[in-house]
């Protein structure tokens, strides 16, 4: 069975970017396009990876990681942080928030696919 990551970021693009570049490699998406969204559907779903980016309407990316945390079925998951920020504050906040991970935007596949599968063990 293929592994769930989501997807959250508020520009349906880059949404779908990185969607045909994950079910490509196997992977199974579920999008949302805001922290808010993304938190109620990462309830009810069985996502292995979360992929956020850092400025989005209703609850940043920031926000969503605490919030993922704090949940039982968050507290282990590999969060990879995918943003334009590369302000080193940003970076410490991402990391004392949960972050596993940083990617900058524009990303590359290869190297999104390969921090995955080295997160996923996969």
């Amino acid at each position: 069975m293929a592994k769930t990551i989501m997807t959250v970021d508020d520009s349906p693009s880059v949404r779908q970017c990185i969607r045909i570049s994950l079910s490509g490699a196997g992977y199974s998406v579920v999008e949302a396009a805001d922290g808010q969204e993304a938190f109620a559907k990462f309830q009810n779903s069985a996502a292995s990876m979360v992929i956020t980016d850092l400025n989005m309407p209703n609850v940043d990316g920031i926000e969503l990681i605490k919030k993922v945390r704090a949940t039982t079925a968050g507290k282990f998951i590999p969060i990879i942080f995918l943003t334009t920020e590369s302000d080193n504050a940003v970076k410490d906040k991402a990391r004392a928030a949960g972050a596993s991970g940083w990617i900058s935007k524009p990303f590359n596949e290869d190297k999104l696919l390969a921090i995955v599968k080295k997160l996923l063990g996969s």
